[in-house]
């Protein structure tokens, strides 16, 4: 028997022990065989797989059974925690293959036992921050949350942070250190303890290892951070593009200036060099604040050089006090010199490759006010790929919508499989495709009230149970604001609370809507009667002065809105418009009140054919009487306002 055959047999002989006994789908054998051959090729594939195909045990069955070590990437911890608590043991019971798995995350997600004993030591330690939020503040844990870090501590195997649902972020990042930061297990004083080393070594030793796109992308670029394998399956495709690029990509912010400052004075006695990096911060904020969202072209213009120069030499200043701690200082001040070492050597090095940036570069200023940032990313990050993943490994990239250009967009060779298995659900019969091409024009003055009025209609006759969708937060504000007061059903916003504690509501309540931005428009999950109606209120273009995205148009050329433009525009309709099919039971709409869908002769059918093969129509009538009968076949009708 063959891998393939091996792999498709065994995927029936698990689908059948699933509850209900499970079901056929065809789409689901087809994507196994083609994993399957892919890994005992040591090729390429990339694999469409539409929602309901099964993909996690399509891609697991011929992975564990290759007996090749494999790492998995996602993008959203819930596709994590269902392979590691749910697919991965289900398939350890019913596989007749021994196989090991672990899920590994990034350092700061596990409680450092260093700091933690530095805190409860001295309640005095600043806050280290190396972030892009970062408002320069600092401050202590109090004292009944190191209590419950202590009891913690003692009695968690793991000591990830989703174990606690508790504690702050601010507090979280007082007891984690970033990679940056950790002075490696052999150089701590807590080391033979460290809770991320433990959780590296069960990870070096698993035939299985699940982790999260961006730490993946990150081993991309530092090529140090994960075992060595030789299969990576990375779902959730599409955005692998932006991950890496991110990652790849170098910041320098004031906040992090002042983080390597204060890193520094918890350990030195003199406060020259701290206080001349402090200043240096100050000048730094000067300089970026009046550009933020530019696209720097020729790079740091002399103002922005010369404080990049003075944020150097400030740090250099900061690393030659702490070269001086004795070798003879407490174990604890000498992990602490360290750990400000090591945040001075990363900021001089990022400060070095901004400094003067090649063409293959885009460099740009970023962030809120408080906070601006000179951020630097590599155009293209298809060479990237190309020489650190596709030349070593066998790759399989799979998600229910990925790019047509996807191949030489992530470069990929030539000869990678690329194929689209298709979805079981019969979206002909259960989801309908609405389009009112009577509303002006987006780009027109008229065009959002008359939507709130389309809105509203269909709302009315769904009873409640939509998820809107807006792209930009400003259309979805005032939405809100003209639609609560006409509605008589609740109506919720993305930012009131967090995105878990707004989905749970939701999904509680199916005469609640949920309002939300570009965040929601992938990864959630809302099967049922919940949500029977999806609200897109545009096409989702990108900004047209998205700094990366222009150097990328300028280097296509007149070829960009198709090579750039539209593919994200049809993969970003389709994760917005696949929210509402979660299940085979599944019915209702998906209204896209943007008129260019039905009417842009040059593209329509690129962002149509992007869609699943939904029933569509432009007249409302279609589109407010199946809501309204889905709405009568609960025996539910308006409320009284």
């Amino acid at each position: 028997m063959s891998f393939t055959e091996l792999t498709t047999s065994s995927l029936e002989a698990v689908t059948a022990a699933l509850p209900g006994g499970g079901e056929r789908r065809h789409g689901q054998t087809d994507m196994a065989r083609y994993v399957a051959e892919a890994i005992e090729s040591d090729g390429h594939a990339i694999v469409q797989a539409g929602t309901g195909t099964g993909k996690s045990l399509a891609y697991l069955v011929p992975a564990v059974l290759s007996d090749r070590p494999t790492v998995i990437a996602t993008a959203t911890k819930a596709l994590q925690d269902q392979l590691a608590n749910k697919d991965l043991p289900f398939l350890a019971a019913q596989l007749d293959a021994s196989f090991t798995f672990a899920v590994l995350k990034g350092r700061s997600n596990y409680l450092c036992l260093q700091r933690l004993d530095e805190i409860e030591a001295d309640d005095h330690l600043d806050l280290d921050l190396d972030d892009d939020t970062d408002d320069g503040t600092s401050g202590t844990v109090d004292g009944e949350t190191l209590v419950k870090l202590r009891t913690f501590a003692a009695e968690t195997e793991v000591g990830d942070r989703a174990e606690l649902d508790w504690i702050s972020d601010r507090d979280w990042r007082q007891v984690s250190v970033g990679r940056d930061e950790c002075p490696g297990a052999g150089r701590c004083p807590q080391g033979d303890e460290c809770l991320a080393e433990k959780a590296r070594h069960k990870a070096a030793g698993a035939d299985v290892l699940v982790v999260n796109l961006h730490l993946y992308a990150l081993a991309i670029t530092v090529d140090t951070i994960l075992p060595e394998h030789d299969v990576v399956i990375i779902d959730e495709a599409h955005q692998l593009e932006d991950i890496v690029a991110e990652a790849a990509g170098r910041q320098i912010s004031p906040a992090r200036v002042h983080a390597a400052a204060r890193n520094a004075q918890s350990v030195l006695v003199e406060r020259d060099a701290p206080e001349a990096a402090e200043a240096a911060a100050v000048a730094l904020h000067v300089a970026l604040e009046g550009r933020i969202g530019d696209r720097l072209i020729d790079g740091p213009d002399d103002v922005l050089g010369r404080a990049l120069d003075d944020i150097r030499g400030a740090t250099e200043r900061l690393l030659h006090a702490l070269r001086a701690v004795p070798d003879d200082a407490p174990a604890d001040t000498r992990t602490k010199a360290i750990r400000a070492r090591q945040v001075a050597t990363g900021l001089v090095d990022d400060i070095d490759a901004v400094r003067w940036p090649t063409d293959t570069e885009v460099m740009w200023v970023d962030g809120p006010s408080s906070n601006p940032s000179l951020r630097s990313t590599p155009i293209s990050i298809a060479e990237l790929l190309r020489e650190n993943l596709w030349d070593k490994r066998s790759g399989i990239l799979t998600s229910a919508t990925l790019p047509a250009n996807a191949t030489s967009q992530l470069g990929l060779p030539e000869e990678a499989v690329s194929v689209d298995v298709g979805s079981p659900f019969d979206y002909a019969a259960n989801a309908l495709l609405y389009c009112p091409t009577h509303l002006p024009d987006p780009r027109s003055g008229e065009f959002r009230g008359a939507q709130h009025d389309e809105i509203e209609l269909l709302i009315s006759a769904a009873g409640g149970g939509t998820l809107a969708l807006f792209t930009s937060f400003s259309a979805m504000r005032e939405a809100v604001e003209r639609l609560e007061t006409r509605l008589p059903w609740p109506i919720l916003m993305q930012g009131e609370r967090s995105k878990h504690a707004l989905l749970h509501e939701f999904v509680s309540d199916d005469e609640t809507s949920l309002f939300a931005t570009m965040s929601f428009w992938q990864g959630v999950d809302a099967p049922g009667r919940t949500c029977r109606l999806v609200v897109i209120d545009r096409l989702p273009f990108p900004r047209p002065n998205d700094p990366v995205l222009q150097a990328r148009r300028d280097r296509v050329g007149p070829a960009a809105f198709r090579v750039i433009d539209l593919p994200r525009a049809a993969t970003m309709l389709a994760q917005g418009a696949g929210r509402l099919i979660r299940t085979s039971t599944d019915r209702g709409v998906v209204a896209v009140l943007d008129p260019r869908l039905a009417t842009a002769r040059s593209y329509r059918w690129d962002l149509i054919n992007a869609l699943p093969p939904m029933t569509r129509t432009k007249e409302r009538a279609d589109a407010t009487s199946l809501l309204q009968q889905l709405r009568d076949e609960q025996g539910r009708g308006p409320k009284e306002i």
